[in-house]
């Protein structure tokens, strides 16, 4: 039945995991208000769910079982794809803005102004991208057999302008900012420890884990977007004036895998952008999930969990149940 797709069950099981991997580190990174990071999890989250239900859904099949869901899916896929750069992004500024303090605390409205800037780079590109999509696509959404509900990009040339150059530009801010940290970091001479402990609530371990962060993502993502471009640019581009008349809302695409998967390039393209959020849902845990931070929350909810099924058990015993031998 899925003999066709050497990835099945291997993606979905895989995919459920990043979801859970996703998480995890959500609720202490929620509570340090980390505009980055918790951008980074909920976009790669979000996006593994996606594509965990769609891999389930549309495994042997391109039937449109589930319009709503893949209106739901397209704009999650394409709001979490810019949404994983432009968290990079927000993470890299905010190291680069702590490269900057030389020793000096940061006051509490500067601290307002960081989150309110970082929150706009976070989730506002992918908001705006979400809505300029708009512009160029022709149909409701395309469906690929195995892979399941993806966006429908009409290709002309403002589509490369509105659409696909985004994770490129957000990958090179990020590179700028990393290589201005960097710099930083080596003129001023500044010890270290210092300089990533200064009232921001950042250990230097947890400073050097999110530089790695940033690097893995700029190194894979942003290439991810050049040969998306790539590919893009290797079919015919048509003048933005053909958009109208094959403008249609009420059309769905339906495309077999042996279509897509009948050029090594556009078969490249499709798989490589469905692994993108598990690839990057198990780099953040790992450098996040086993942490110090990390292991003091384990034990805090170790801890808090005895304490609710002692209480729960002591209840129990007191209206009348036996006590186990």
């Amino acid at each position: 039945m899925h003999a066709s797709d050497p990835t099945f069950p291997l993606y979905p099981v895989l995919s459920f995991l990043a979801i859970i991997v996703s998480f995890i580190p959500f609720p202490w990174h929620f509570r340090a208000r980390n505009i980055g990071t918790c951008s980074y999890m909920l976009s790669t989250g979000l996006y593994s769910l996606v594509e965990f239900i769609n891999s389930i859904i549309w495994a042997d099949n391109v039937n449109n079982v589930a319009p709503v869901w893949c209106d739901i899916s397209v704009l999650t896929i394409i709001g979490a794809s810019v949404g994983i750069t432009s968290s990079t992004l927000a993470i890299s500024r905010q190291l680069y803005h702590i490269s900057t303090m030389n020793g000096r605390s940061t006051t509490p409205q500067e601290k307002r102004r960081e989150i309110i800037i970082n929150s706009v780079i976070a989730f506002g590109i992918p908001l705006l991208v979400m809505a300029l999509h708009f512009v160029v696509q022709p149909r409701r959404f395309d469906i690929f057999e195995e892979i399941g509900c993806q966006p429908a990009t009409f290709n002309t040339v403002a589509s490369y302008i509105l659409y696909f150059m985004w994770p490129v530009l957000i990958g090179v801010c990020s590179f700028i900012y990393s290589v201005l940290t960097l710099r930083n970091f080596y003129n001023h001479r500044v010890e270290f420890a210092k300089i990533a402990s200064t009232n921001s609530g950042m250990s230097p371990s947890r400073y050097i884990r999110l530089m790695l962060l940033v690097f893995v993502d700029m190194f894979c993502n942003t290439p991810i977007g050049v040969f998306a471009i790539i590919v893009a640019a290797r079919a015919a581009v048509l003048p933005f004036s053909a958009l109208s008349e094959s403008l249609d809302f009420t059309s769905v695409q339906l495309v077999s895998a042996s279509v897509w998967k009948a050029n090594r390039l556009d078969r490249a393209a499709v798989e490589i952008n469905r692994w993108v959020p598990v690839f990057c849902s198990f780099v953040f845990f790992v450098f996040f999930g086993f942490a110090e931070e990390a292991k003091k929350n384990y034990r805090k909810a170790y801890e808090s969990s005895k304490k609710f099924l002692g209480c729960r058990g002591s209840r129990m015993k007191a209206d009348g149940f036996p006590k186990p031998r």
